[in-house]
């Protein structure tokens, strides 16, 4: 077997670790975002010092950072957008760990909803053509309009509920700022994976798209655990995952020039992908909240 399809199979295995890490973790910080007061934007060091305040959030967070190091390997081996089809599996993670660990009770609604998104999630990525190696080469000029246009579209959503978006919406459009600007972060990293090869430590430690993905970073977290508290885990951490996904396959092709596909089959099924996407998001009415999630921690 040749190096490089050993190295796209390894990426691919840790981007399914990853996907089953995060939501995991995910389900973590919602526990305890949920016990401890809401996350105030004027109020950036007391509400992350509340949050992890709760031992749940705190455990949360070691998590998803032991997902975001499987991540970050994951790019530094495999295409983009072939890492964000592989994490597309993680949205079935997130009914099972639902009704089997945390105690929800997933309607049928719901699973339908899931088995949608990830349906569509698949669908669009299989139909990219096949890439080798990790494809971190990208135009600066894709790169700045990518990050811009996304950070605006996330900061859009993040303003959603304070530009008169109803109350049931706010947790949703919250989980769909902080997918996307995850995604914008994701983008950044990916770029830095290749500085990082090329040009070693110092060339990473001068780059611009560093502090893109640390500010990124920042700003999803943030947009993340208000989320968690405004809307319901499910759809929340649903929508999260979806939109995270649809910006990194979009980084991928305009950034990182991932292929589209080249055929009108191809194109009638990515347009397919979207639709069932779209399909899925509306399919996912607010879970009946377990007994015991707001517990205090």
């Amino acid at each position: 077997m040749e190096p490089t399809t050993m190295t796209l199979e390894l990426g691919i295995l840790l981007s399914l670790a990853c996907a089953f890490v995060a939501n995991l973790g995910f389900f973590y910080k919602y526990r305890g975002a949920n016990t401890v007061a809401k996350v105030e934007v004027s109020h950036p060091w007391q509400s992350a010092k509340a949050l992890f305040s709760s031992k749940w959030f705190a455990l949360g967070m070691l998590v998803a950072t032991l997902s975001w190091t499987l991540h970050v390997a994951a790019l530094a081996l495999a295409p983009m957008s072939v890492v964000q089809v592989a994490l597309a599996a993680g949205v079935v993670f997130i009914a099972v760990m639902a009704d089997r660990l945390f105690g929800f009770e997933v309607g049928p609604r719901q699973w339908l909803g899931l088995w949608l998104m990830t349906a569509g999630l698949i669908l669009l990525g299989v139909t990219l053509p096949a890439t080798h190696g990790a494809h971190s080469q990208f135009s600066e000029v894709a790169m700045v309009s990518f990050e811009a246009g996304f950070f605006g579209l996330g900061g859009l959503l993040i303003m959603g509920p304070r530009m008169g978006g109803k109350a049931e919406h706010h947790g949703v459009m919250l989980g769909a700022a902080s997918g996307i600007l995850f995604g914008v972060s994701d983008t950044a990293i990916k770029a830095l994976t290749g500085i990082t090869h090329a040009h070693g430590m110092l060339g990473l430690l001068l780059s611009p798209w560093l502090a893109v993905a640390i500010l990124a970073s920042i700003v999803a977290f943030y947009a993340s655990a208000r989320g968690l508290q405004d809307g319901d885990a499910v759809p929340v951490i649903a929508v999260t995952g979806t939109t995270a996904n649809i910006a990194g396959i979009a980084g991928g092709i305009l950034v990182f020039g991932d292929p589209m596909a080249g055929s009108p089959l191809g194109v009638v099924c990515q347009s397919l992908a979207f639709v069932l996407v779209v399909a899925a998001s509306a399919l996912m009415p607010a879970p009946v909240r377990s007994a015991g999630l707001r517990a205090t921690a």
